[in-house]
């Protein structure tokens, strides 16, 4: 368990792979290009936002049979702090855009942003049917530290049933876009690669 409760290991040696703050036209593509490539599935945590600007890479997710999460509607980093009702508003609103693109879409997990947990943010996620995903192994991609340094630090800090924070949206992504293909390789030899479901 993480914080407060929140899901942070997948309960197997297997390990997931999660993207967030997508889906975004340039790098979201290539990641899912190479997740087929490697016939491996994922997890994507998606912003509103972005959700309303690119409708189509959603339905190409689902349609790869990838996994999704909302992960509010402009990734609001004090959403927690909101009164529960402003909470809710968020992530039904966030959860309204995921089924324009795909009606019908399964949404069972909740992310939030730079994972500000709080109390009142798990108790609405539960309440509309998402479990509150975290994660254990974080390389800092958005800070854009390069291929190399995303994969060390990932295949450094994981473990058997590792949740890993990665990102396919929010800014310039070809450090983890490079770094992505040896990550698969060695997680998949040394784990194994689970869907979160």
């Amino acid at each position: 368990m993480g914080p407060l409760g929140t899901k942070r290991t997948t309960g197997t040696k297997r390990v997931a792979l999660t993207f967030d703050d997508g889906p975004h036209p340039e790098w979201t593509p290539k990641i899912l290009d190479q997740l087929r490539a490697a016939r491996v599935r994922a997890t994507f945590c998606l912003v509103g936002t972005e959700v309303r600007k690119y409708p189509a890479l959603v339905a190409r997710i689902v349609r790869e049979g990838h996994t999704l999460c909302n992960h509010t509607w402009h990734h609001e980093l004090d959403l927690g702090t909101k009164p529960p009702a402003e909470i809710k508003a968020n992530l039904e609103a966030t959860n309204r855009e995921i089924r324009k693109a795909v009606p019908g879409a399964k949404i069972k997990f909740f992310r939030h942003p730079g994972g500000k947990w709080t109390p009142a943010a798990i108790a609405v996620a539960r309440d509309l049917g998402m479990i509150s995903l975290d994660w254990d192994v974080d390389p800092q991609d958005w800070a854009k530290p390069g291929a190399k340094a995303v994969h060390d630090r990932v295949i450094g800090a994981v473990r058997p049933g590792s949740i890993v924070l990665l990102h396919d949206g929010g800014g310039d992504r070809s450090g983890t876009l490079g770094a992505c293909p040896a990550v698969l390789r060695d997680l998949k030899r040394r784990y194994g690669i689970t869907l979160l479901r």
